[in-house]
């Protein structure tokens, strides 16, 4: 004989993007076909590449899938080298989405841009006043944060369609050639971002890049993560840890003033784990300038490699961060807002959150900063990875 399955459940639409009402139905199905948790795997839900790309082939926009041994994938588009999707298991070996995006290349190009899971550059984070100098010769800057730049301005490398080569299964390689005063910065400047999806359950970036002249470059990924996997939950219950004495107190316009401040007896101490929801309603000028968290933490031993840990206890995931930057911006998602993202969810306030690694901002005007000066041939090299581990 087989096996059947009947719930009284599902009458109404909005029942199918509730989490637990479709952990209930996967559920009943596995008990049908008689399947372990080690099978589900196969109910990832991949976007098609074909339907990705609808109406933007001419751009040459395109979607790739990365997967490692393990089940985990990933979907990432050439269009500003960006993570679209990423599943991982929880504790009970169920896979989900833990990062924010759009179904579409449509939704990328059309709704608004906060940067979700892109490539950014030439210059992650603020540079002030939208302009530096580089030996007495002043450089101004795309500026499209009121007077600073942002992220590398309007047309930074998060809206531009890289050329892309899939490697192998698990690698993705993208190059892009930004010329001379390309939003203002000085240099032609060759570029090739890696995305390795490794058995050890890490999605490992690394950076490379050759200008022909005195230039700045601080490439980062601006990814949202919820580790949960429902993006209707908010990221304040997660645990973190910041490997960080210090960190960059900013000025009303989210510009560092310039200063080191030390993270005892303040909201930004993350040297042990503790949760967002703990510190972030206190009061202190710092927070309420960015809402919440907006910060550069000033990593004390990048030579190390581990800099930071998120933990969701309820899942079970964990994310650990290694990088070779000095420093990393933790957003706590502060400003989103009834965004509708990937399979029609409103992302709220909240709902996740960016460890963007980093030099810091504005360095280019602040002597005291570590320096992000690339000159004519240096070879550019940073790397980041976020590994996934699950807690049982």
């Amino acid at each position: 004989g087989g096996r059947s399955f009947y719930t009284a459940l599902g009458h109404k639409p909005e029942s199918y993007k509730d989490k637990n009402f479709l952990n209930h139905i996967f559920g009943a199905i596995y008990w049908v076909l008689n399947k372990n948790k080690h099978d589900r795997t196969k109910m990832i839900k991949l976007i098609d590449a074909n339907n990705f790309s609808k109406g933007f082939e001419e751009q040459g926009i395109k979607l790739f899938t990365l997967k490692n041994k393990n089940g985990i994938v990933s979907q990432i588009t050439n269009y500003g080298g960006r993570i679209v999707n990423l599943f991982v298991p929880d504790k009970k070996g169920v896979f989900e989405d833990v990062v924010l995006g759009y179904d579409s290349a449509k939704d990328y190009l059309e709704k608004p841009d906060h940067f979700f899971g892109a490539i950014i550059g030439r210059y992650g984070n603020r540079i002030s006043n939208g302009k530096f100098s580089i030996d007495n010769n002043e450089f101004l800057l795309d500026k499209n944060e009121e007077e600073n730049q942002l992220h590398g301005g309007e047309k930074g490398f998060h809206a531009v369609v890289w050329q892309a080569k899939q490697i192998s299964e698990s690698v993705l390689e993208l190059t892009h050639f930004s010329k001379h005063l390309d939003q203002g910065f000085p240099g032609n400047l060759e570029l090739k971002v890696v995305y390795t999806l490794t058995d050890k359950n890490e999605l490992q970036i690394e950076y490379f890049a050759v200008s022909d002249a005195k230039t700045v470059i601080n490439l980062t990924n601006h990814s949202y993560f919820n580790l949960s996997g429902d993006f209707n939950k908010s990221i304040e219950n997660h645990l973190f840890q910041i490997k960080a004495d210090y960190y960059l107190p900013v000025n009303d316009k989210m510009v560092p003033v310039g200063i080191l401040e030390n993270v005892t007896n303040s909201p930004f101490d993350f040297r042990k784990l503790k949760t967002v929801q703990q510190v972030i309603n206190k009061q202190h000028q710092q927070i309420e300038l960015g809402s919440g968290f907006d910060h550069n933490f000033v990593l004390d031993d990048v030579n190390a490699g581990f800099v930071a840990k998120v933990i969701d206890k309820n899942s079970g995931r964990s994310l650990e961060v290694y990088t070779t930057e000095p420093g990393v911006q933790f957003y706590s998602g502060n400003h989103l807002n009834n965004l509708e993202g990937k399979n029609d969810v409103l992302y709220q306030k909240r709902v996740a959150f960016c460890l963007e690694t980093q030099h810091f901002p504005n360095s280019p005007n602040q002597t005291n900063f570590p320096s992000t000066l690339l000159l004519p041939g240096e070879k550019y090299f940073s790397r980041t990875i976020y590994k996934f581990i699950v807690h049982k």
